[in-house]
């Protein structure tokens, strides 16, 4: 474990050594988040300016779902973006060979090899969000930590779903608009569940757990979320992390190599 610490260690020196050459796209991203970050704010404002509110939802209570919706935009263009999105690149270019001839579990090389200061500002701007709504709710110090676990176990789950599909470049080359979909789909975490009708709640708790990214989260820091629901989330995230792996070496399984 200390030897993978160690590595992390040696891979984000390097790569934030490389994007602070750019500076100048830091400020780009920031504009860029600002921009995206208005228009999720303006279509939640729309619903709630004449009065109507999302089922058990009030205006600020659905400013936690969109303020962790954010954040996890943040971590996916930090930590998951740089990396998995790589993977495609790798396979079609076979530079994945090189991976795969290191002493290290590859998986681990792919997951953590980059890291970029670009998705930052939706990190800040969703912790933001989430003091503004919480200083209006009047939430305690002891809500937001409760509500530590669940958003990880929702990073978890995020990097799980986006490797698994990352993983399918091994038989399908050209993977990128399914990427898109995946992020397309994710993009319904902006708003609470009860926002949709009840065959797309089945759709986002079942197929794409959607629900686990942000509307749990939300409702454990505002105590409406039971222990069981929380178990359920840790196990959700030790499947699809474990089926991650397992389908990873399975799909290398069926690698052929720049060279053959």
């Amino acid at each position: 474990m200390i030897r993978y610490l160690q590595i992390i260690g040696l891979f984000w020196t390097t790569s934030l050594a490389a994007e602070l050459e750019y500076r100048l796209n830091f400020v780009i991203a920031t504009f860029s988040s600002l921009l995206n970050l208005g228009g999720n704010f303006f279509s939640l404002f729309l619903f709630y300016r004449t009065g109507y509110a999302f089922a058990g939802w009030s205006w600020q209570e659905a400013l936690i779902v969109l303020s962790f919706f954010t954040f996890l935009q943040g971590i996916s263009s930090t930590f998951l973006e740089p990396n998995l999105n790589r993977i495609v690149q790798q396979v079609e270019q076979g530079t994945l060979d090189f991976v795969l001839l290191k002493p290290i579990s590859s998986q681990f090389w792919l997951s953590f090899r980059s890291l970029s200061l670009w998705g930052l500002p939706d990190i800040i701007f969703g912790l933001i969000i989430l003091g503004y709504a919480g200083g209006q709710l009047n939430l305690k110090l002891s809500n937001y930590l409760v509500a530590v676990l669940p958003i990880i176990f929702g990073s978890l789950i995020l990097y799980s779903l986006w490797f698994l599909l990352a993983a399918t470049s091994i038989w399908f080359v050209k993977i990128y608009n399914a990427t898109e979909v995946l992020r397309g789909l994710l993009g319904a975490g902006r708003y609470p569940i009860s926002a949709y009708p009840l065959i797309y709640r089945l759709f986002f708790t079942f197929v794409i757990p959607v629900v686990f990214l942000t509307t749990i989260p939300a409702q454990t820091i505002l105590g409406r979320v039971s222990p069981t629901i929380e178990i359920v989330m840790l196990g959700l995230a030790i499947l699809l992390l474990s089926l991650a792996s397992l389908f990873w070496r399975y799909a290398l399984r069926f690698y052929t190599s720049a060279s053959s």
